[in-house]
């Protein structure tokens, strides 16, 4: 791989790590999303009215893998990104196509750390906010799923030099279609579908290619609210970078690591899980750990 290659893909990885903050594919590898955020009970929309969800964790990343799956030298390389991240979900009383019509957001604070060749660059603070509409469908108390359009607004702090930027400086649109297959006991399943349309980042005027994605978690519920399994993500980008700070390729992933779930007829839901990255092309890996709760009120 020629030198030119290796700087955009290592300073990319540092820009582009967490999508609640500085995601791009240009350069980088990461998508929009931060992949394997969501778990258990990610296709099941709540009952009508207004619902706090609260995700947090941690994202580390210590290798960058080029076009081949090979680890790229670069001496002292690490992202560690903490977030805490509210979400609050309106589920309406309307009626769309048979579906609960809902509206959310998602408000990231971030925590970013990039060190790479003897250098450390730390942010703190707001990262880019996540907003759209969703349609909830409940074929059965046991089947539910969602339709939605995510779009990712830039309003997350962003230099292009500097590593540890909390915004990626460009919009996204993410079509989404999640499903949950959640019984009381044996087998539950979730799958969450994303594909992403991103904008120009005017900055570096590069556009990042498009990507599909997928969250998953499989499991056994043991009848009294708790679920174990496993979990995690599959990421394959599909188009490539246009423009001068583009990647030499495109990025391909995958993690898989233990989930729980914890639920209660209350409207209490606590998740958990920790992944591990592999099979990894022109993109970091790492590990990261998500957890998620919702709050009834």
């Amino acid at each position: 791989m020629k030198k030119t290659t290796i700087g955009k893909l290592v300073a990319g990885s540092c820009l582009s790590i967490f999508s609640f903050g500085a995601i791009a594919t240009e350069g980088g590898g990461l998508g929009v999303y931060p992949d394997g955020l969501e778990n258990f009970m990610s296709g099941a929309l709540p009952p009508q009215g207004v619902h706090v969800l609260v995700y947090g964790g941690n994202a580390h990343y210590d290798s960058i893998r080029d076009n081949k799956g090979d680890k790229i030298p670069v001496p002292g390389f690490s992202v560690n990104v903490n977030v805490l991240a509210p979400r609050l979900i309106w589920v309406t009383d309307q009626k769309v196509f048979g579906g609960d019509l809902a509206f959310h957001t998602i408000v990231p604070l971030l925590d970013v750390t990039a060190k790479a060749a003897g250098q450390k660059d730390t942010s703190r603070g707001l990262g880019d906010i996540t907003f759209g509409p969703a349609l909830g469908f409940h074929p059965s108390a046991d089947l539910h799923y969602v339709v939605g359009l995510d779009a990712y607004a830039p309003t997350g702090k962003y230099s292009k030099t500097d590593p540890s930027s909390l915004g990626k400086n460009y919009w996204a649109l993410q079509p989404v279609w999640a499903i949950s297959y959640i019984p009381p006991v044996g087998v539950n399943a979730d799958l969450k579908m994303m594909y992403d349309f991103n904008f120009r980042n005017n900055d570096t005027k590069t556009r990042s290619g498009q990507a599909f994605h997928a969250d998953y978690a499989l499991g056994w519920g043991f009848g009294n609210g708790w679920v174990a399994g496993i979990g995690g993500y599959a990421f394959w980008q599909t188009t490539d970078d246009s423009g001068p700070n583009s990647a030499q390729g495109k990025a391909r992933a995958y993690s898989i690591g233990p989930s729980i779930r914890y639920a209660n007829p209350q409207g209490w839901l606590f998740t958990a899980k920790w992944e591990k990255d592999f099979e990894v092309r022109n993109r970091p890996e790492g590990s990261q750990i998500y957890l998620k709760a919702s709050i009834p009120f």
